[in-house]
């Protein structure tokens, strides 16, 4: 047999995924059961999962007084990260999202937090996530399954960005205790 030139691949991404939930769904149930609809979701013939973050609870942020469901999938796919928001955001809509009120009650909320390919900006995408440095309901789920991974702007790892995070503040020394 002649030397047979196998197929060429594409190369594989790496994405971390931010999964957000704090609204029932009439077929799947309760917001843990909404993540873990939307975990088999993100599978396809273009999407593999590569590892997840335990699902936990959160408080809400803004209006929406709903404790939330978060988890962070690991995916390699060779989507672009257009290509990826666009099957999120479709993934989104199959479950019932509606576009609205920022930070409102969600049936189900997916965010591109990292990229292997490190940084992007454009009008419709910023990665990595301009806000995950400042959300312990990102951060815990995200060293859960990518500790070492470097923010591509801030030179920290995951775990460092955690750390950080969680750490108490110094007291204000300006203000006296009478």
């Amino acid at each position: 047999m002649a030397n047979a030139t196998p197929p060429s691949k594409v190369p594989l991404a790496l994405y971390a995924i931010g999964l957000g939930s704090n609204r029932r769904h009439a077929r799947f149930g309760d917001p843990r059961h909404v993540l873990m609809a939307a975990l088999a979701a993100l599978e396809g013939e273009d999407i593999e999962a590569v590892d997840a973050s335990p699902i936990i609870a959160s408080d809400p942020i803004g209006p929406s007084r709903r404790r939330y469901a978060n988890a962070v999938a690991l995916v390699a796919s060779p989507l672009s990260p257009l290509e990826m928001l666009d099957r999120l955001q479709a993934i989104e809509a199959d479950f019932g999202r509606r576009t609205g009120q920022r930070w409102s009650a969600r049936t189900l909320d997916l965010d591109i937090l990292l990229w292997s390919g490190g940084a992007w900006s454009d009008a419709a995408l910023t990665i990595p996530h301009p806000a995950m440095t400042e959300r312990a309901f990102v951060l815990g789920p995200l060293r859960a399954v990518a500790p070492d991974w470097q923010h591509p702007l801030l030179g920290r790892t995951v775990r460092q960005l955690a750390a950080k995070l969680v750490r108490a503040k110094p007291v204000d020394r300006g203000a006296s205790a009478h």
